[in-house]
């Protein structure tokens, strides 16, 4: 998904008009439409306005990466999906922290193993 996309998708799920969210914002409500009709791309400050009002990664909103909220930190974007699983999963949240230095296949093998408990205990 293109940036114009995605800035109106997200404007859109959290129900705002364009100028609900150039106000929010401090962006002028004309630079919302272009951004929106893909007529004028943002700077580096106005991604930065928009990601933190969006709570969403850069990379996510240029439409690099398909999720939303990843740490900068895990450069695989499978490692990446895979952390924020965990970070999602209440049950597993507490293995996030640990994840943090292991690789896509150390993290998988950890979910699997919960899993497999939970599958053992009946749940």
């Amino acid at each position: 998904m293109a940036f114009n996309e995605r800035i109106k998708t997200l404007r859109l799920e959290k129900n705002l008009t364009q100028d609900e969210l150039a106000k929010a914002t401090g962006l002028s409500r004309s630079a919302i439409g272009m951004y929106e009709s893909g007529s004028r791309e943002p700077n580096f400050e106005t991604l930065e306005v928009l990601a933190d009002f969006f709570n969403v990664d850069m990379n996510y909103l240029l439409g690099r990466s398909e999720i939303p909220n990843h740490p900068c930190y895990y450069l695989d974007p499978e490692v990446a999906e895979l952390a924020d699983q965990l970070h999602k999963n209440p049950e597993m949240r507490i293995l996030f922290d640990a994840s943090k230095k292991l690789t896509k296949e150390d993290i998988q093998f950890v979910m699997d193993m919960v899993n497999r408990m939970k599958k053992d205990d009946g749940q």
